[in-house]
């Protein structure tokens, strides 16, 4: 049996890309370890800078009041809310549309594709979108948050691209002579043998809901609707405006006591909601990588 031995270069490379991957891991570790350390350390500690890794005057203060009040809890049960069901109609959207534009017997797809990447590049502008929304009676509703960014082209490129690349065109074709229509040839064929694609855009749509607060803080002015984003937003400014207008000894001693508060809950709410996204990715990494490699444009 032949064995291959690495050779000076060889040995020379790999010690580069270990020693350049165990940097970018450091970099994208290191901020997690100290948000997680930050938001159970005294928030004076952390302030002075005597926090840098490991926890310090631990206190789970933080994580006390972001479960006692009733507004953050909102904004969390709206943040789910968007995110589930914008997922599922992004969903409903994208993976139609990505399958009927991998069919080369759909007249028309070259137009239909050229019209849909136009929106890729230009669009309307804020106000007039904003008038548009206000005459459609979506703004301050949920639809404000679901409608606006319902499919996005280049989710529909790289599904359709996987469809054209994994989906035997015989499949179809078998399908079909057996009397299959289109709807249940998508519905009990194609779909099953798109787990990878469907997870990818699952993780791409629910990813963007769960972080989103622009369309939030453009349409939206009842609080009852806020996601927890924009509601983690009016802490940290309240915070600011606050101190900006505290002059006098008590209005300073009252203005640190309530930053106090406020970093505590800062680092805290930054946990409580990143956690379901870091806790869901494991389960999804391997369609993840799947579909992104078959998915991806190949020249």
């Amino acid at each position: 049996m032949n064995i291959i031995k690495e050779t000076k270069s060889d040995r020379i490379f790999n010690f580069i890309n270990s020693l350049i991957l165990t940097l970018l891991l450091l970099m994208v570790l290191y901020p997690l370890i100290f948000i997680v350390s930050a938001s159970i350390s005294d928030p004076d500690l952390v302030n002075q800078g005597k926090v840098w890794l490991f926890p310090r005057g631990i206190t789970f203060d933080g994580y006390r009041r972001v479960f006692q009040d009733a507004q953050i809890w909102n904004g969390y049960r709206n943040t789910i809310f968007y995110t589930v069901v914008g997922t599922v109609l992004n969903l409903l959207v994208t993976l139609p549309a990505a399958y009927s534009l991998s069919r080369k017997d759909f007249y028309g797809r070259n137009f239909f594709t050229a019209i849909f990447t136009f929106t890729m590049f230009f669009g309307g502008g804020l106000i007039p979108t904003y008038l548009l929304y206000s005459n459609l009676g979506m703004r301050n509703t949920i639809w404000a948050m679901l409608i606006p960014g319902l499919a996005g082209m280049w989710n529909i490129i790289i599904s359709r691209t996987y469809f054209q690349n994994s989906i035997p065109g015989e499949l179809k074709e078998a399908a079909e002579m057996d009397g299959c229509t289109n709807m249940r040839l998508f519905a009990q064929i194609i779909l099953p043998l798109s787990a990878p694609i469907i997870a990818v855009m699952a993780l791409f749509y629910g990813v963007g809901h769960w972080n989103s607060f622009f369309n939030a803080l453009i349409y939206l002015s009842d609080k009852k609707l806020f996601p927890l984003q924009l509601i983690l937003r009016e802490i940290l400014v309240q915070n600011v405006m606050s101190a900006q207008m505290m002059t006098s000894g008590e209005d300073l001693d009252l203005m640190a006591k309530q930053a106090k508060i406020a970093d505590m809950i800062k680092y805290a709410v930054i946990i409580v909601s990143t956690l379901p996204v870091l806790a869901a990715y494991p389960f999804i990494q391997k369609y993840f990588v799947q579909g992104i490699m078959v998915g991806a444009i190949k020249g």
